[in-house]
């Protein structure tokens, strides 16, 4: 039996000797292969989601004049754990599950003022989590023990910073994939996306 020189491995036909060309079957393989691969690469591309994911800063500015903050995505905690004592019971709200079947997940977000209005604003339903079905989740002010939340209201002068976690609930086996923060509470129409490791 020939084989050829350089260690080719290429599929030859017995009838001829010639390379095989790749079957419909294959061929449909790799088409498939590519095309995830392309939306993929495109995903975040469509999503708008910042290349950098956790640690990158965003500019985004509000509807009024003047209004204009640095946002910085500087932790995921996931999953995060409910912070326990009457504090947290009468702060957790509409937060509670009882059934068990949903996790939180935390994020911590730094915020600078880099406008020349104060910034008045709850940032807790100003933030969006987006899972792999598509679902969106609003952010929530559920204390958890990732770190410190921000209170309801946020008040900076220009100039001003301030951090703080705004906690997402979601089913359990939810995948998260971005983390979305505007103005306004949420409604401002300039947008910040994050893709979630």
């Amino acid at each position: 039996m020939n084989r050829a020189t350089g260690g080719s491995s290429v599929p030859r036909s017995r009838e001829t000797g010639r390379p095989r060309r790749p079957g419909p079957a294959t061929r449909r393989r790799g088409r498939l292969r590519g095309a995830l691969v392309a939306l993929a690469l495109l995903a975040n591309a469509l999503l708008g989601a910042a290349p950098g994911g956790s640690g990158e800063t965003i500019s985004l500015a509000g509807n009024e004049p003047g209004q204009r903050l640095d946002v910085t995505l500087t932790q995921v905690v996931d999953p995060a754990s409910p912070a326990v004592g009457p504090t947290a019971e009468a702060e957790r709200g509409t937060g509670a599950d009882p059934d068990g079947s949903d996790r939180l997940l935390a994020v911590r977000f730094r915020l600078e003022n880099t406008g020349t209005a104060v910034y008045r604003d709850s940032p807790a339903p100003a933030a969006h989590l987006l899972d792999t079905t598509g679902q969106r989740f609003t952010g929530l002010d559920v204390p958890t023990t990732a770190g410190p939340s921000f209170p309801d209201t946020v008040t900076l002068e220009p100039g001003g910073t301030t951090e703080g976690f705004i906690t997402f609930r979601l089913p359990e086996d939810a995948g998260a994939v971005a983390v979305q923060f505007a103005l306004n509470a949420g409604l401002g129409d300039d947008v910040g996306q994050w893709s979630l490791p």
